[in-house]
């Protein structure tokens, strides 16, 4: 017989079963409906659910099929008008028959305090859970007894796995001889792989170069627009694919024995595989990629060292120094980021777990070594979760969202580390605002010195052209006005020195004579003489003839271009 693909819904009346049977005949359909307890038949189909709720058969009840898409509707009143069915998109759970969904021990007190416990049906569902850690007295075993407690797996049930896949070993899980390992020796032996492989340059990194880790802290995963009573109220808090319902519905129906201390483990678990599942999503920002199966399983002590814990605080230790020693991105604020992002997915309910498991199942079951760890873990999980009290999955949220986790925490000296290298980069920031300082300096002395050079050139050059200073004459004064009349003298009177260094060498007095010829020159050309048009031909051609010529007091105007010059007659 095949079991059809459906699906449940309900309002405040009804419940609506929308099975697909394609390819069958209408006249073939037979329905069973008996409290919580529903079949149908349609050759070569059979479905027998297990409903949360009672439902009636008083002629009320609608069917239809829909001949085109194979999909059979039932409408089924209420016994209970307006009660609230929980867990309709748990289909795995529904699947269960009829009676009690988790096994009950072979030897029970049956007096009469103990038949009423008996008789509830779920003791482990009923029972109050202790969070708090129960503490016994050590006792020493024998060799016989330590080798029987050397198990793995979901609730610690599965043995001699690991000895049958030598060869996929090392691509699954880090620990070396998982049969021949205890608990104890796991977990020493995964803390010193952690040790040896915590890089603090890639930390430091990390911390200092974080552009790329605030952009991933500011995204927002798909568990963040849930309501956290939606499914307290009866609803459905997140909806699944098709893809999703069909593999829900190829989970084989398991009951799970488990006592205490594997109940009590198996949660703990639980929250070390969704907070590596909470970091890939986040890392990623929601695209699962080809290195999601090995971030999943690396960041989880459960899936790749087969850890069991004792408390929750030993989760969130082993989680956050896993992120820092191996994946890409190694920031403490990406393991606080995972733990308020697996509250969150807790808060939202079993569907919400559900679904983040089964998107690990998908992930694993994708890879060719890794899906062991899906027969190991997830899909007991998978199955387990849905069986569970919501209220159960609500204080494990609870107990997470008021656990505090520090660095110190996790024995990494990453304070230390942190203080060590602010001080070092304040002394290299230090060091390089004092080589500023002296280069500004040295540059400074340097401009100073070309400045001086310039102004020396400059003035030389200004010496040479307006015959103002020169190496063997005296400064001359500078005109005051370009209008105010300044005596005209000879050349002999406006350089002076050519006349008291006659006798000087000839090379100087050679120099000295080029150097009043040129800025005669020069006077000459910068010049023109505001007379009569005669006089001022005469005075331009002959500039000597001006200082012996008589009486008239030529005025000569300087020309527009620059230096304006005055020159008057004396007597």
């Amino acid at each position: 017989m095949i079991t059809p693909a459906f699906d449940l819904s309900q309002d405040p009346d009804y419940l609506t079963i929308c099975i697909r049977v394609p390819y069958t005949r209408t006249s073939e359909f037979d329905l069973f409906i008996d409290g919580t307890d529903f079949k149908f038949y349609a050759k070569p189909y059979f479905l027998r659910l297990s409903l949360p709720g009672r439902i009636v058969e008083d002629g009320r009840e609608q069917a239809s099929f829909d001949i085109d898409k194979g999909v059979f509707t039932l409408k089924v009143p209420k016994e209970i008008p307006g009660e609230s069915f929980e867990g309709l998109h748990l289909l795995t759970s529904l699947l269960a028959p009829k009676g009690s969904r988790s096994a009950k021990p072979l030897v029970e007190d049956v007096s009469g305090e103990g038949s009423e416990t008996a008789a509830d049906g779920e003791e482990e569902e009923e029972e109050e859970f202790d969070w708090q850690l129960e503490q016994q007295v050590y006792t020493d075993r024998s060799e016989e007894e330590l080798g029987a407690l050397h198990k793995y797996g979901f609730g610690n049930q599965r043995s001699g796995v690991f000895s049958r896949l030598q060869e996929e070993l090392g691509d699954v899980i880090d620990l070396k001889d998982p049969e021949g390992t205890s608990a104890s020796g796991r977990r020493r032996a995964r803390l010193e792989a952690e040790a040896s492989a915590f890089s603090s340059d890639h930390y430091l990194a990390d911390l200092f170069e974080d552009d790329e880790i605030n952009r991933l802290l500011t995204f927002t995963p798909w568990w963040s627009k849930l309501s956290a009573s939606a499914e307290q109220e009866g609803g459905a808090a997140v909806s699944f694919s098709e893809e999703e319902k069909e593999q829900l519905r190829k989970f084989a129906n398991r009951s799970y024995l488990l006592d205490k201390t594997s109940r009590y483990q198996a949660w703990l678990g639980l929250v070390d595989i969704l907070l590596a599942y909470s970091y890939d999503v986040r890392s990623t920002e929601g695209e699962h990629n080809v290195e999601s199966p090995w971030t999943v399983r690396k960041l989880s002590g459960t899936l790749c060292w087969l850890e069991t814990y004792s408390c929750l605080l030993d989760v969130l230790v082993s989680f956050g120094r896993r992120v820092l020693c191996y994946p890409l991105y190694r920031h403490f604020a990406l393991v606080t980021s995972a733990v308020c992002d697996t509250v969150k997915i807790l808060q939202s309910g079993r569907g919400c777990v559900l679904r983040c498991l089964l998107h690990i199942h998908k992930v694993f079951r994708e890879n060719e070594p890794a899906y062991i760890l899906n027969d190991l873990y997830v899909t007991d999980y998978c199955i387990w979760i849905q069986r569970v009290k919501s209220k159960k999955v609500m204080e494990l949220a609870t107990m997470l969202q008021h656990a505090s986790l520090q660095k110190k925490d996790l024995e990494l000296e990453l304070e230390e580390l942190e203080s060590a290298a602010r001080l070092v980069v304040e002394e290299e920031r230090q060091a390089s605002s004092d080589s500023d300082s002296s280069s500004s300096s040295d540059s400074s002395s340097e401009s100073e010195e070309s400045e001086a050079e310039a102004r020396g050139g400059t003035e030389s050059k200004q010496g040479g052209e307006g015959g103002e200073t020169c190496k063997d004459n005296p400064s001359q004064p500078q005109p005051t006005s370009s209008a105010s009349p300044i005596p005209h003298t000879s050349s002999s009177a406006l350089f002076p020195s050519a006349n008291r260094k006659a006798d000087a060498p000839l090379s100087a007095s050679q120099g000295c004579r080029q150097l009043i010829q040129e800025l005669g020159e020069q006077m000459t050309e910068e010049l023109r003489i505001s007379a009569d048009s005669s006089s001022e031909a005469a005075e331009a051609k002959e500039p000597s003839a001006k200082s012996s010529s008589s009486s008239g007091g030529t005025l000569l105007e300087p020309s527009p271009p620059k230096k304006p010059l005055l020159v008057v007659q004396t007597h």
